[in-house]
């Protein structure tokens, strides 16, 4: 799939960039042609990715999707440095410190999971269509949501905050397609199920191998395990003109997942 340079040219904001989908996101879609701005608040690791796939390729801006403010000059700053925004990929997003019952839910850190995968991802859908409706760009909007935009109520597994948030988001998608479809701006979203990134691996306080021998456990594919990868090459499919007459749709990569399990 990365040998077919469909990006070429296409300049390409990754939020969340800087790890897991984000990070594989900016690896492929510079192997496919595209010059990559990734805007992230883990700044020592986003700074690594650049340099490791190539400044002349990938820059790096600091930016919490929480400040819109931040936001706002992310987006002006890669305008200023590439002339237009082609394609947003907005993957920013975290879960929950403490999972548990609805009964004991932090309302604290519900807001923190809200404000970063639903106001964020409102954020920079705002700003970039913006920038693509005033520059005449016939571009595309691709979020991270998640199995846990279509089906809920495993609990602890998929905490309620994140569960909420990615429902919203996946709302957002459709309304947000409904109305850039006439400015030629397709918005859709990519919906994995679970993967080993840091921010799993972090949130469920298990390795890697643990989280993947975990999911494996629960998926309906069975043979192959879920990388970060894989949602990347669905988000370039997205981002790409293969998928020209594609908007207002949330692609599963859950191997059949939210078909089966009631």
């Amino acid at each position: 799939m990365s040998s077919g340079r469909r990006l070429e040219g296409k300049i390409v904001i990754i939020t969340g960039g800087a790890s897991g989908i984000g990070a594989e996101a900016a690896r492929l879609f510079t192997e496919n042609g595209a010059r990559v701005v990734i805007a992230d608040v883990q700044d020592e690791i986003g700074q690594n990715v650049a340099v490791s796939i190539g400044e002349d390729k990938v820059s790096y801006y600091h930016c919490d999707v929480r400040d819109e403010t931040e936001v706002e000059n992310a987006v002006k700053l890669t305008v200023e440095k590439h002339g237009r925004i082609d394609v947003l990929f907005s993957n920013a997003g975290v879960l929950e410190k403490q999972q548990g019952s609805i009964l004991d839910l932090d309302l604290h850190d519900f807001d923190r999971v809200m404000a970063v995968n639903l106001r964020g991802a409102a954020a920079f859908i705002k700003h970039v269509a913006r920038s693509m409706v005033e520059s005449g760009t016939r571009g595309s909007i691709v979020c991270t949501t998640s199995v846990a935009a279509k089906i809920a109520g495993t609990g602890t597994t998929t905490p309620h905050g994140y569960t909420a948030s990615k429902h919203a988001l996946l709302g957002l998608i459709k309304s947000a397609a409904g109305e850039l479809g006439k400015h030629g701006i397709r918005v859709n979203g990519v919906a994995p199920f679970g993967i080993a990134t840091p921010m799993v691996c972090d949130g469920f306080r298990m390795e890697a191998g643990k989280i993947e021998q975990f999911f494996s456990s629960q998926a309906n594919l069975k043979g192959i395990v879920l990388k970060a990868r894989h949602v990347a090459e669905a988000a370039l499919f997205l981002a790409s003109d293969d998928s020209a007459y594609v908007s207002g749709h949330n692609l599963a990569v859950d191997g059949g997942y939210t078909v089966v399990k009631p």
